[in-house]
């Protein structure tokens, strides 16, 4: 409410001034949101044909209906996300610079490394999107058809045993190195800049394994080219429900939890933020992704900035607990 003294001042005057305060005083859920004036650059910190890259596309069509302004992918691969997170945080915080963070880029990387950004800093999250089945597959004609039979092999030291990765501080990095702690076995990771050229590899026999994010497995096991054999999952994905749950069938607290969230640079304007944290939650409504989302086994997630806070600094602390538990390196 505006109030004004009338110190001098005309009833007139008076008015006049309040009618002008009022024009231009915001209403109550009526504030102008602020503009995009130009093309969005969505950097994505994988390479094309992966999971991240399949969200992020999925997002940027919806995004650029949404806000008049074309939304356009850039890949930024390399460091298991931390050269897109770098160019990130140099960018101009004017809202027109987004990047599709994995988990690992907030919560695991800086915990493991130095890295050329300050992440609480540079990196400011605005909404977590979308949550990911991690799940354990091998080639169509490899001889692991449980997760007990990588466990024996990994024991075997008269043969090596490879897992695929797509760098330091992913997810997929801390599954490879928190299976074999916690089964006493001994594996040796193949870093890959994405999903799409490990699954190559893996479907070929190059390499043995890959703990990793379902999505980018689907098709290659729709087509027989990968063999699905557990989930590191807490849970199953109901596309693939006859699949066991490593935590629950005899490796209790093997769990990896995978997720991808939306953050912008350091010093963006709050205004920007939210303006961002609430184009990102209409997208998830739209009927176009959440019909993608469920057919690629993709969990919507949304919110609050604020529960996205919370749900990074959880899982800080829990794989610093890992990492710090395991001896757990880079590579």
């Amino acid at each position: 409410m505006v109030q004004i003294r009338r110190r001098g001042l005309s009833g007139r005057i008076a008015a006049t001034l309040l009618t002008t305060c009022i024009g231009l005083t915001p209403v109550a859920g009526q504030a102008a949101d602020p503009p995009f004036t130009r093309e969005i650059r969505f950097l994505n910190p994988f390479a094309a044909g992966g999971t991240s890259d399949l969200v992020g596309r999925i997002l940027a069509d919806q995004l650029s209906k949404q806000i008049g302004q074309n939304v356009v992918v850039e890949n930024r691969t390399g460091g298991g996300g931390v050269v897109a997170a770098q160019e990130l945080a140099h960018a101009n915080p004017d809202g027109h610079t987004i990047l599709l963070s994995s988990m690992g880029i907030l919560t695991i990387t800086p915990q493991m490394q130095s890295v050329p950004y300050d992440v609480e800093r540079d990196l400011l999250p605005v909404a977590n999107i979308a949550s990911v089945y991690n799940i354990l597959v091998t080639g169509s004609r490899s001889p692991i058809r449980r997760w007990q039979d990588l466990a024996e092999m990994a024991k075997d030291r008269s043969r090596t045993v490879t897992c695929a990765t797509v760098g330091a501080g992913s997810s997929q990095q801390l599954s490879c190195i928190l299976f074999a702690a916690m089964t006493g076995g001994q594996i040796t990771q193949i870093p890959y800049r994405g999903g799409a050229p490990a699954i190559l590899d893996i479907s070929t026999g190059r390499v043995d394994v890959m703990f990793g994010n379902m999505p980018e497995f689907l098709g290659q096991i729709r087509d027989g080219g990968l063999r699905a054999v557990a989930y590191g999952a807490s849970e199953a994905s109901p596309l693939i429900s006859e699949l066991p749950v490593i935590s629950r069938d005899g490796l209790p607290g093997f769990v990896i939890p995978s997720w991808f969230g939306v953050v912008v640079p350091g010093r963006t304007p709050g205004v920007m933020v939210s303006r961002w944290n609430a184009e990102l939650n209409r997208a998830l409504e739209a009927p176009e992704v959440q019909r993608r989302f469920t057919e690629n086994g993709l969990q919507r997630l949304g919110g609050s900035r604020e529960s996205f806070l919370q749900q990074i600094a959880a899982d800080r602390q829990r794989w610093g607990e890992i990492i710090r538990e395991h001896n757990i390196k880079p590579e």
